[in-house]
């Protein structure tokens, strides 16, 4: 099936965050209002997505494959044939809904996939080092922190959020309103999503984890107001006080495993009363904060690796992968060293706006002025611990979570990769779109290492649209292969193969984004084959698309305000994940693999991408302005 994803490939113009909320008042509608004035997603032609499968096809699969392709795709579309009656089916379902895809995405790409959401499908951030290094700092950090996201959270309340364009288009606003109050919830098949803060009582407390001890916490006091970063400085002590010594049973780690395993273990562990109300109280809560302990930093050439893998997943059972919910759709994580970041869970959203928000805690935390506001002389109720009872049964579903995550965490190699010979700067100086330049050198990288090209996957951002979730760019295109195979034969032309490659890109990216691209609307016609209870047509069970989606490279740009950098899992066993974040004059990477597979790592493939990038500007010095 069509692997879930990550975030958005294009750099949002967005507006400066005020620190402080735009609104104080709530202007009711104005979010609603915003959210009609957007169109609803389109379907494509059937004849035209038909046309450019067949044109992904060609650098990726052999010409005896894609000749058995072409009959099928014929016999699929061609007139009263399967295709068309699937076609209409879509069409008459994009009349009837908000938006005929994202339902159908949500649960293919995140509700129905069993594996663990940890590596495999939410993506890890890392912040840069902050400057403390012990116990004190920690709490003085993260209580600045919740403060900051308390302030964000105002913004969304009042629907104050600027509105974000890409292009000159305004696009949808609705996932900052999923990522607040909301969890995931496992279940046998499928799990589902929870989102509180549409409740009549919206949450009032985030979840506090220290020492693999879960706590609610109260940021409001009784007048409404959320508490000072003063006061949530007192609660984080008396949390940590409390727990000074890890928890012999770390419950959190059943959120690492495989979805029917948890699912089975969390129907167990529910039966019992107490646990039941401490889960609730969990997935009831705004957002959750790791308080973890001594984490490995490494020297400094590998701190941003041992960050990211801190990130991602914790570090295994003896780290900190105990001390965390996976299920809560956001999660910051502070280390006593400084390490910090943050881990969301992929089904309510894709990356920007949870970089939206990091960025405006970083720069409500950066300012080091005392609470204006005087702290109340009200005492403050102790934050509660929640309490779980351990059956024997719960007690070997931790040991079975705990081996699982730590043969995963062995498996998994994070690389993150510090480009530091040019940023953005050098591409836009040679009048050529930054993301575009970096997925054909990834494309060059990729082909020097294998000598040939794979499935690529780079998402883009379908957020024009009303609910608009991603669709797929095909970084791996005609042009690129042209440009790759070309690249170390002295004599060809490859300037103008490197600005054919790049132009491919940029039209296939604006093509996606405006919702003409294929991946999705092939989704929707099998969906709607199996909605409809149809067989399932034979374009679908081809050979050829099974390697269309398998993405040997799955890639996203994350762009952000803040120097920080996102990072996740391959999505296949023999493939990386990369992740990159370009700044002005230097570019983040982050790249992963898997141990167990011999064929793939990720050294190489960083060490590659830097040479390509080198390699690419090099020809673009060597060459004459004119001739570009």
């Amino acid at each position: 099936a069509t692997k879930k994803q990550k975030n958005n490939s294009i750099k949002l113009q967005r507006p400066c965050h005020l620190v402080k909320p735009v609104a104080a008042t709530r202007v009711s509608g104005r979010y609603l209002s915003h959210q009609k004035g957007l169109p609803s997603l389109p379907v494509p032609p059937l004849q035209q997505t038909c046309e450019r499968y067949i044109t992904a096809l060609e650098p990726i699969v052999e010409v005896d494959e894609l000749k058995q392709t072409k009959e099928l795709v014929e016999e699929f579309q061609k007139p009263g044939g399967v295709g068309e009656r699937l076609q209409t089916g879509l069409e008459k379902r994009a009349g009837k809904t908000e938006n005929w895809l994202s339902d159908w995405w949500v649960q293919v790409a995140y509700l129905d996939y069993r594996l663990p959401v940890v590596v495999h499908s939410s993506p890890g951030l890392v912040l840069p080092r902050m400057n403390f290094s012990d116990k004190q700092g920690q709490i003085r950090f993260a209580s600045k922190l919740i403060a900051g996201v308390l302030d964000f959270k105002t913004m969304i309340d009042n629907e104050a959020i600027p509105v974000e364009y890409l292009g000159g288009k305004p696009l949808c606003m609705n996932q900052y309103y999923e990522v607040l109050s909301s969890c995931r919830i496992p279940g046998l098949k499928r799990d589902s999503v929870v989102n509180h803060a549409k409740s009549s009582r919206p949450p009032k407390h985030i979840t506090v984890v220290h020492n693999s001890q879960f706590f609610v916490l109260d940021v409001y006091n009784s007048d409404g107001s959320p508490l000072t970063a003063d006061q949530l400085r007192i609660q984080l002590e008396r949390i940590c006080s409390s727990s000074p010594q890890p928890s012999v049973e770390p419950v959190g780690i059943l959120t690492t495993q495989h979805r029917d395993s948890w699912a089975k273990a969390y129907m167990n562990l529910i039966k019992d009363k107490v646990n039941k109300e401490s889960v609730s109280a969990i997935q009831r809560s705004i957002f959750t904060v790791c308080l973890d302990g001594v984490m490995p930093g490494g020297s400094e050439a590998t701190y941003h690796s041992c960050a990211a893998v801190q990130m991602l997943h914790g570090g295994g059972s003896q780290g900190n992968s105990g001390n965390r919910w996976f299920d809560k759709t956001l999660q910051f994580i502070i280390g006593e060293n400084g390490m910090c970041g943050a881990n969301y869970e992929h089904a309510p959203a894709e990356g920007p706006p949870i970089v939206a928000l990091i960025d405006h805690v970083v720069e409500y935390t950066k300012p080091e002025t005392p609470d204006l506001l005087k702290s109340s002389t009200v005492p403050l109720p102790i934050p509660q611990k929640l309490d779980f009872s351990i059956t024997p049964q719960i007690k070997k579903d931790i040991e079975e979570a705990k081996q699982s995550m730590d043969v995963l965490a062995q498996d998994l190699d994070m690389r993150v990769m510090v480009f530091s010979h040019f940023g953005k700067n050098v591409p836009k100086a040679h009048k050529m779109s930054p993301d575009a330049f970096i997925q054909v050198a990834l494309q060059l990288a990729y082909y020097r290492l294998y000598q040939r090209c794979c499935a690529t996957y780079e998402s883009a951002s379908l957020r024009m649209f009303r609910r608009g979730r991603t669709d797929t760019i095909r970084s791996a295109s005609n042009a690129s292969a042209a440009f790759v195979q070309a690249f170390d034969d002295p004599s060809k032309q490859k300037v103008v193969l490197l600005e054919k490659a790049v132009n491919a890109h940029r039209s296939y990216t604006n093509m996606a984004i405006s919702g003409q691209a294929i991946d999705r609307h092939l989704l929707g016609l099998k969906m709607q084959a199996v909605d409809e209870k149809l067989p399932i047509p034979d374009v679908f069970k081809d050979p050829a698309y099974a390697k269309a989606l398998h993405y040997r490279l799955s890639t996203s740009q994350v762009p952000s305000k803040t120097d920080c950098l996102m990072c996740f899992g391959p999505v296949v066993p023999d493939g990386y994940g990369v992740c990159y974040n370009p700044m002005n004059d230097h570019i983040n990477f982050a790249v992963s693999s898997f141990n167990s597979c011999e064929e793939t790592n990720g050294a190489r493939l960083a060490q590659a991408m830097e040479r390509a990038l080198l390699d690419m500007r090099t020809l673009l010095d060597q060459t004459p302005k004119a001739k570009l």
